[in-house]
Protein backbone atom coordinates (compact mmCIF):
# COMPACT_ATOMS: atom_id res chain seq x y z
CA UNK A 1 0.00 0.00 0.00
CA UNK A 2 1.89 3.09 -0.98
CA UNK A 3 1.89 6.07 1.81
CA UNK A 4 2.58 8.81 -0.46
CA UNK A 5 1.90 10.18 -4.03
CA UNK A 6 4.55 11.53 -6.17
CA UNK A 7 3.54 13.82 -9.37
CA UNK A 8 6.25 14.39 -11.50
CA UNK A 9 6.92 13.89 -15.29
CA UNK A 10 9.73 11.32 -16.04
CA UNK A 11 11.77 13.95 -18.38
CA UNK A 12 12.04 16.49 -15.41
CA UNK A 13 15.28 16.22 -13.39
CA UNK A 14 13.87 17.84 -10.52
CA UNK A 15 11.62 15.07 -10.29
CA UNK A 16 14.45 12.36 -10.64
CA UNK A 17 16.36 14.10 -8.29
CA UNK A 18 13.48 13.67 -5.52
CA UNK A 19 12.90 9.75 -7.16
CA UNK A 20 16.41 9.02 -6.60
CA UNK A 21 16.76 10.14 -3.18
CA UNK A 22 13.63 8.03 -2.41
CA UNK A 23 15.37 5.21 -3.69
CA UNK A 24 18.30 5.87 -2.03
CA UNK A 25 16.59 6.37 1.19
CA UNK A 26 14.62 2.91 0.86
CA UNK A 27 11.37 4.93 0.26
CA UNK A 28 10.40 4.31 -3.26
CA UNK A 29 7.91 1.41 -2.51
CA UNK A 30 6.30 3.94 -0.17
CA UNK A 31 5.74 6.43 -2.97
CA UNK A 32 2.74 5.91 -5.96
CA UNK A 33 4.17 7.84 -9.21
CA UNK A 34 1.98 9.49 -11.20
CA UNK A 35 2.50 11.43 -14.18
CA UNK A 36 1.78 15.04 -14.32
CA UNK A 37 1.88 17.67 -17.28
CA UNK A 38 3.96 21.14 -16.19
CA UNK A 39 4.29 23.43 -18.88
CA UNK A 40 5.09 27.43 -18.25
CA UNK A 41 2.45 28.29 -21.07
CA UNK A 42 -0.32 26.09 -20.33
CA UNK A 43 -2.06 25.72 -16.63
CA UNK A 44 -3.31 22.27 -15.58
CA UNK A 45 -5.83 22.89 -13.03
CA UNK A 46 -5.42 19.07 -11.31
CA UNK A 47 -1.40 20.05 -10.88
CA UNK A 48 -2.19 23.80 -9.92
CA UNK A 49 -4.96 22.72 -7.12
CA UNK A 50 -1.99 21.28 -5.29
CA UNK A 51 1.15 23.24 -6.09
CA UNK A 52 -0.44 26.88 -7.26
CA UNK A 53 3.10 27.45 -9.51
CA UNK A 54 1.66 24.50 -12.10
CA UNK A 55 5.15 22.69 -11.55
CA UNK A 56 6.30 19.84 -10.40
CA UNK A 57 7.43 17.75 -8.59
CA UNK A 58 5.01 17.65 -5.85
CA UNK A 59 4.67 15.29 -3.00
CA UNK A 60 1.54 14.52 -1.36
CA UNK A 61 1.87 13.00 2.37
CA UNK A 62 0.59 10.16 3.60
CA UNK A 63 -1.80 13.02 5.89
CA UNK A 64 -2.64 14.52 2.31
CA UNK A 65 0.01 17.80 2.63
CA UNK A 66 1.25 19.11 -0.39
CA UNK A 67 5.23 19.17 -0.38
CA UNK A 68 6.70 21.51 -3.20
CA UNK A 69 9.71 22.36 -4.42
CA UNK A 70 12.04 19.24 -5.05
CA UNK A 71 14.64 20.85 -2.57
CA UNK A 72 11.73 20.83 0.59
CA UNK A 73 10.40 17.19 -0.38
CA UNK A 74 14.07 16.01 -0.30
CA UNK A 75 14.35 17.79 3.18
CA UNK A 76 10.94 15.99 4.03
CA UNK A 77 11.96 12.44 2.92
CA UNK A 78 15.36 13.27 4.77
CA UNK A 79 13.30 13.11 7.89
CA UNK A 80 11.64 9.64 7.64
CA UNK A 81 14.75 7.49 7.61
CA UNK A 82 17.91 7.17 9.96
CA UNK A 83 20.05 7.33 6.42
CA UNK A 84 20.86 10.90 6.20
CA UNK A 85 21.25 12.62 2.67
CA UNK A 86 22.33 16.20 4.25
CA UNK A 87 23.91 16.70 7.76
CA UNK A 88 21.27 17.48 10.15
CA UNK A 89 23.35 20.35 10.85
CA UNK A 90 26.74 22.42 11.66
CA UNK A 91 28.76 23.40 8.83
CA UNK A 92 28.42 19.99 6.80
CA UNK A 93 24.82 20.79 6.25
CA UNK A 94 25.61 24.12 4.42
CA UNK A 95 28.43 22.65 2.41
CA UNK A 96 25.82 20.31 0.82
CA UNK A 97 23.00 22.65 0.70
CA UNK A 98 25.14 25.10 -0.86
CA UNK A 99 26.22 22.49 -3.47
CA UNK A 100 22.19 21.24 -3.82
CA UNK A 101 21.46 24.89 -4.53
CA UNK A 102 24.16 25.41 -6.94
CA UNK A 103 23.21 22.03 -9.27
CA UNK A 104 19.53 23.56 -9.01
CA UNK A 105 20.51 26.75 -10.16
CA UNK A 106 22.23 24.79 -13.31
CA UNK A 107 19.03 22.89 -13.63
CA UNK A 108 17.26 26.21 -14.15
CA UNK A 109 19.53 28.00 -15.97
CA UNK A 110 19.46 24.67 -18.74
CA UNK A 111 15.93 25.06 -18.71
CA UNK A 112 15.36 28.00 -19.31
CA UNK A 113 17.90 28.00 -22.12
CA UNK A 114 15.76 25.26 -23.50
CA UNK A 115 12.24 27.56 -23.23
CA UNK A 116 14.76 29.91 -25.35
CA UNK A 117 14.73 27.24 -27.99
CA UNK A 118 11.39 25.65 -27.86
CA UNK A 119 8.89 27.63 -26.57
CA UNK A 120 9.70 30.86 -27.70
CA UNK A 121 9.38 32.15 -31.60
CA UNK A 122 12.36 31.96 -33.57
CA UNK A 123 11.93 36.20 -33.91
CA UNK A 124 11.56 36.81 -30.76
CA UNK A 125 14.75 34.71 -29.12
CA UNK A 126 17.15 36.59 -27.61
CA UNK A 127 20.97 35.01 -28.24
CA UNK A 128 22.54 37.40 -24.88
CA UNK A 129 19.87 35.49 -22.43
CA UNK A 130 20.80 32.12 -23.97
CA UNK A 131 24.08 33.17 -23.57
CA UNK A 132 24.41 34.11 -20.24
CA UNK A 133 22.39 30.82 -19.04
CA UNK A 134 25.21 29.05 -21.06
CA UNK A 135 27.92 30.81 -18.80
CA UNK A 136 25.94 29.79 -15.80
CA UNK A 137 25.88 26.30 -16.68
CA UNK A 138 29.81 26.34 -17.07
CA UNK A 139 30.43 28.37 -13.65
CA UNK A 140 28.33 25.31 -11.97
CA UNK A 141 29.95 22.67 -14.24
CA UNK A 142 33.69 24.30 -12.90
CA UNK A 143 32.36 24.65 -9.47
CA UNK A 144 31.65 21.05 -9.57
CA UNK A 145 34.93 19.93 -10.96
CA UNK A 146 36.59 21.39 -7.98
CA UNK A 147 34.13 20.08 -5.37
CA UNK A 148 34.55 16.59 -3.79
CA UNK A 149 31.48 14.76 -5.37
CA UNK A 150 30.56 11.26 -3.95
CA UNK A 151 29.47 8.90 -6.20
CA UNK A 152 29.10 5.48 -3.61
CA UNK A 153 26.84 4.37 -1.02
CA UNK A 154 27.66 7.74 0.94
CA UNK A 155 26.24 10.14 -1.76
CA UNK A 156 24.46 13.04 -0.18
CA UNK A 157 22.01 14.84 -1.77
CA UNK A 158 24.07 17.40 -3.60
CA UNK A 159 25.48 14.74 -5.48
CA UNK A 160 22.49 13.21 -6.56
CA UNK A 161 21.28 16.91 -7.57
CA UNK A 162 24.69 16.97 -9.52
CA UNK A 163 24.08 13.90 -11.48
CA UNK A 164 20.73 14.49 -12.49
CA UNK A 165 22.27 17.64 -13.81
CA UNK A 166 24.45 16.37 -15.81
CA UNK A 167 22.02 13.89 -16.82
CA UNK A 168 20.14 16.42 -17.84
CA UNK A 169 22.71 17.81 -20.27
CA UNK A 170 23.64 14.79 -21.99
CA UNK A 171 19.49 14.72 -22.10
CA UNK A 172 18.63 17.68 -24.07
CA UNK A 173 21.90 19.49 -24.65
CA UNK A 174 23.89 16.21 -26.27
CA UNK A 175 25.92 18.33 -28.37
CA UNK A 176 27.66 20.22 -25.28
CA UNK A 177 30.47 19.04 -24.30
CA UNK A 178 30.85 19.42 -20.54
CA UNK A 179 32.99 16.35 -19.69
CA UNK A 180 35.80 18.50 -21.96
CA UNK A 181 38.68 19.91 -19.23
CA UNK A 182 36.61 18.64 -16.28
CA UNK A 183 38.03 14.88 -16.00
CA UNK A 184 37.18 14.57 -11.99
CA UNK A 185 33.58 15.61 -13.03
CA UNK A 186 33.13 13.05 -15.75
CA UNK A 187 34.81 10.21 -13.56
CA UNK A 188 32.47 11.34 -11.03
CA UNK A 189 29.38 11.28 -13.48
CA UNK A 190 30.56 7.71 -14.80
CA UNK A 191 30.59 6.53 -11.31
CA UNK A 192 27.07 7.67 -10.39
CA UNK A 193 25.22 6.17 -13.38
CA UNK A 194 26.34 2.52 -12.09
CA UNK A 195 23.94 3.07 -8.82
CA UNK A 196 21.31 0.67 -8.94
CA UNK A 197 18.44 3.28 -9.21
CA UNK A 198 19.96 5.20 -11.78
CA UNK A 199 18.85 3.38 -15.22
CA UNK A 200 15.70 2.84 -13.59
CA UNK A 201 14.91 6.82 -13.66
CA UNK A 202 16.18 7.51 -16.87
CA UNK A 203 14.25 10.01 -18.92
CA UNK A 204 15.36 8.64 -22.30
CA UNK A 205 12.11 6.23 -21.22
CA UNK A 206 9.55 9.67 -21.55
CA UNK A 207 11.34 10.84 -25.06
Amino acid sequence: MFAMKLLLSPASPYARKVWLAAAELGLADRIETLNASASPVAENPELSALNPLGKIPVLVTDDGQSLYDSRVIADYLDSLTPRRLCPADGPARWSVQTLHAAADGLLDAALLARYEEVLRPEPLRWADWRRGQGDKVRRVLDLFEAADLKAGDDARICDIAAACALGYLDFRFAAEPWREGRPRLAAFFEAFTRRPAWAQSDPARAA
